[in-house]
C-alpha cells in the first residue's frame, strides 16, 4: 500500500469541516459508492450525485471534531462529531488511496 488510509481519512474529515466540496470530491474514486444510514437510508454514486449530497450534508449535518480513528482491513474506520450526534465513516480504498467506498451511520 502506498498510501496511508488513517491519513486519507483525516484529510476527509478536515474537508468536510473545511467545507471544501472540490477537494472531498477529489478523493472519491470515479466509480465511488457511499451508503448513507442515517436521515433515510440512500445510496449515491457518481460525482454530480456525491456533489448534491455534500451540499445537503454540509447544510445539516457539518463536522465537529474528531471521536476516534482506527484502522480497519485494508481501509480505516473514523468517529466525528455532528450537531446530532457521533458518525461512523467506514472508509474502503483503492489501490491508488482514493475512497471507492464509504459507510456512513450513527453511533450508538
Amino acid at each position: 500500500m502506498s498510501f496511508d488510509p488513517m491519513a486519507v481519512a483525516v484529510d476527509w474529515l478536515d474537508a468536510y469541516r473545511a467545507g471544501d466540496i472540490e477537494s472531498i470530491l477529489d478523493m472519491y474514486a470515479e466509480d465511488a459508492v457511499v451508503h448513507c444510514g442515517f436521515g433515510g437510508f440512500k445510496t449515491i454514486t457518481g460525482r454530480e450525485a456525491l456533489r448534491a449530497d455534500w451540499i445537503d450534508r454540509l447544510q445539516k449535518y457539518p463536522a465537529g471534531s474528531l471521536d476516534d480513528l482506527n484502522p480497519y482491513h485494508d481501509g480505516t474506520i473514523l468517529s466525528y462529531v455532528t450537531s446530532t450526534g457521533v458518525v461512523n465513516a467506514l472508509f474502503a480504498f483503492d489501490a491508488a488511496g482514493r475512497i471507492k467506498e464509504l459507510n456512513l451511520a450513527r453511533s450508538h
